[in-house]
């Protein structure tokens, strides 16, 4: 892997700024005939529960123009098969990270303390903005002193590794979210999940996902986490992962320059497999084109 493209953060090399976002990555069987699990800088696993969910009921996926919507519910075989059945297999030199979902702060704190045991695992994403669950999720990232709280609770528990907090585009204030995260101990952000939206089927006259509402990724969004990632930049001072509909090497320029140090692919992967590849080998091109020696230079450098 190019030297060009590395990325040292929290005392850690990254192969490269990409990182393979929960949900869509699953935990990597689906993608080994298009990628090498190396090939990433950083992986996120499939979202955790502490028990096993099975997810929403009916339709749970449904395509809009530029992105898709999803309710899938959170479906996940439980933290505890994860960690008898998944983690021995999981290598730290792929940079895993895990992504912890709760109904509850209890379940939160629970999750943690399984997962502060883990000695592969370096860096846990904290989701509290998952909008296609019933309770828990989105409630959480959406007030300040919740985010607060919840943040601080958990990295008491955590202290010895990198805690990534997931925020949600569905506030009004994004800066002061990240702020209150920032504040409750978080050493990452990580934004943005996707918006809340819905569809309807014009022949049944009723919504056509099962739980109604439903998560917007795609390119669609792009925009909205572009101008996000550019304000939180400026009002914190921890790295931010970056993503949002990114389905180019130029979003993932446009991340970095906004502020973004890493930047997650998700739903382009359902569409094209092997991006990965295509978007790496057109970052280092870029670089070598505009005589950059490593790719963190141009991180914040639109605010200057």
């Amino acid at each position: 892997m190019s030297k060009v493209l590395k990325i040292n953060k929290f005392n850690i090399e990254f192969n490269n700024p990409l990182v393979a976002l929960s949900g869509c990555y699953g935990y990597g069987k689906e993608f080994e005939n298009f990628f090498k699990k190396q090939t990433l800088g950083a992986i996120a696993l499939k979202g955790l529960t502490l028990e096993k969910r099975d997810g929403n009921y009916g339709v749970r996926i449904a395509e809009t123009p530029s992105g898709i919507l999803n309710c899938i519910g959170l479906e996940n075989p439980g933290i505890d098969y994860f960690i008898k059945n998944i983690y021995p297999n999981t290598s730290e030199k792929e940079n895993p990270i895990i992504n912890i979902n709760g109904n509850t702060i209890e379940e939160y704190i629970e999750m943690a303390k399984k997962i502060s045991k883990l000695h592969k695992i370096k860096l846990i994403e904290l989701n509290i903005s998952c909008p296609n669950v019933k309770c828990g999720g989105m409630a959480f990232g959406t007030d300040k002193n919740m985010v607060y709280e919840i943040t601080k609770s958990i990295k008491k528990i955590i202290k010895n590794k990198i805690l990534i907090v997931k925020l949600s585009p569905n506030v009004t204030n994004i800066v002061e979210i990240a702020q209150a995260a920032e504040k409750g101990g978080a050493d990452c952000l990580c934004l943005i999940n996707t918006l809340l939206g819905m569809e309807i089927d014009i022949k049944n006259k009723r919504p056509l996902l099962g739980n109604i509402f439903g998560g917007l990724s795609g390119p669609a969004i792009f925009p909205i986490a572009l101008r996000m990632i550019y304000q939180v930049y400026k009002a914190v001072k921890i790295p931010i992962i970056g993503c949002g509909g990114v389905s180019s090497y130029e979003d993932v320029i446009k991340m970095m320059m906004a502020g973004a140090s890493l930047v997650g692919i998700g739903t382009m992967l359902f569409v094209e497999p092997n991006i990965i590849s295509k978007i790496l080998n057109d970052l280092e091109n870029y670089c070598k084109e505009n005589k950059i020696k490593n790719i963190s230079e141009i991180i914040g450098i639109a605010h200057e």
